[in-house]
């Protein structure tokens, strides 16, 4: 599945691998240079660079499901040992079953990722579907001493920092020991440069910091904990997806990209300096990666994409690099093969009925409370980076007018000056704030590379 990264450099006289970038540019003579198809799909896929491709030109990484042989006269091998199947059983199966058998298996993940019974159990919870039902599964199996970690930040005007009021609901029905985080906005972008040196490649979930923060907390009271990632991906969550599924639009790649994309191939040439000009890297991407393998029908496709591909980068990689950042280990359970695999051959209605996860909310009403199965989809919310104003909006605009960005000039001036003259007017399918994708690349290079 890709759950954990490794990154390599080589060229006719070394290769050099590690699980994280910083290693590699640790070493002289790794080419540092800007990646063209690389810096397309960061600009176009929320910053998912699929493998074998990173941003930098020295550096690439391994494909998820495949092994790489290399010898010493240079010749180097890639296999895949593993493909995902989107196709129904022969055998019918009604609703009850279906429930029935992603209960198990899911349930067979959680146990199986838990760790041994004299070390205590940490869960990551934002109070939402997902991390709740783990632990409402941790405690089915028998867990006990479980501890859940979570993390707020101030409110803005238009949304709230924190989900408390939710965890700590799901604490006291399970009886576990509980911690939260509250951060104020004043931490934020000072913590963040921080996160952002955690970071393997450019990132720009804005729940990396709150990810950092709280590991750092988490780490001190547990060394593993499990985490939700996952489950929208594998079981249909994300507001796009019926979206993708009630289109009419004839062409794959169209009918992807219209609800997915970051920018358009106009837009990203707008974007970008000249000599970064070239084909559609994205679309065509896309295009080979819907077609691979087997499914039923379009929106199995897209979600066999998602699993196997976008979901390494963003969230599995987020997660992964601001928890180890504190030496905490996050283990996710929907991303369990297994469960994959049979979530995958499961029809579409168990996946976007009940507005998205039907067989999760059905699995969960008999072990939660139906507010908490029934609200709005819950993140880490991090508002001061989502609306950018203030002390972010001087920050943004600091990093992308220094010497150091003007100099490496990745970016065309007058789309930077556009989006900084109105930040929260342009904003991604995905409601992603376009200047923030931009300042995040450039202060990740002058961290990184600088």
């Amino acid at each position: 599945m890709g759950i954990k990264p490794l990154y390599y450099s080589i060229d006719h006289n070394r290769l050099i691998f590690a699980s994280n970038t910083q290693s590699l540019l640790a070493n002289a003579g790794v080419d540092t240079s800007i990646n063209p198809v690389g810096l397309h799909h960061q600009l176009t896929l929320h910053s998912v660079i699929p493998a074998p491709h990173t941003i930098l030109n020295g550096i690439q990484k391994v494909r998820p499901a495949h092994s790489m042989t290399f010898r010493a006269d240079g010749r180097v091998t890639e296999r895949e040992y593993w493909q995902l199947s989107a196709q129904r059983p022969h055998h019918q199966m009604d609703e009850n079953e279906w429930t029935e058998a992603i209960y198990h298996s899911l349930k067979s993940a959680v146990k199986r990722q838990a760790v041994t019974s004299d070390v205590p159990v940490g869960v990551l919870l934002s109070g939402g579907l997902d991390s709740s039902l783990l632990v409402a599964l941790l405690a089915e199996s028998g867990v006990d001493n479980m501890k859940t970690f979570t993390v707020g930040f101030e409110d803005k005007p238009a949304e709230k920092g924190n989900e408390f009021e939710y965890s700590d609901q799901i604490a006291e029905i399970f009886g576990t020991e509980h911690h939260r985080f509250f951060v104020p906005d004043s931490q934020v972008l000072t913590r963040l440069v921080e996160a952002v040196d955690m970071m393997s490649e450019p990132m720009v979930g804005q729940d990396c910091v709150a990810f950092y923060m709280l590991a750092e907390q988490v780490s001190k009271h547990v060394k593993v904990v499990q985490s939700g990632q996952g489950a929208d991906e594998v079981f249909g969550g994300y507001f796009w997806y019926p979206e993708m599924y009630n289109s009419n639009e004839p062409d794959d790649v169209k009918r992807f990209a219209s609800q997915y994309f970051d920018r358009d191939h106009y837009e990203y040439l707008d974007t970008v300096d000249k000599r970064f000009h070239g084909d559609d890297h994205t679309s065509r991407l896309i295009r080979t990666l819907l077609a691979k393998g087997q499914a039923d029908e379009y929106l199995d496709k897209v979600l066999k994409l998602d699993v196997t591909t976008l979901i390494v980068d963003d969230p599995l990689k987020r997660v992964d690099n601001m928890t180890m950042a504190w030496g905490l280990e996050a283990r996710v359970p929907f991303v369990d093969h297994e469960l994959v695999e049979l979530a995958a051959s499961m029809p579409l209605s168990m996946k976007l009925g009940s507005f998205g996860k039907h067989v999760l909310k059905h699995i969960a009403k008999a072990r939660l409370p139906e507010h908490i199965i029934d609200r709005p989809k819950a993140y880490f919310p991090v508002p001061a980076l989502k609306y950018i104003q203030g002390e972010c909006l001087d920050f943004m605009r600091m990093v992308l007018l220094s010497d150091t960005a003007r100099q490496r000039g990745i970016f065309n001036p007058v789309y930077v000056e556009k989006l900084l003259s109105q930040p929260e007017r342009y904003y991604t399918r995905l409601k992603g704030s376009k200047l923030w994708h931009l300042a995040l690349l450039e202060l990740w290079l002058q961290r990184h590379v600088p």
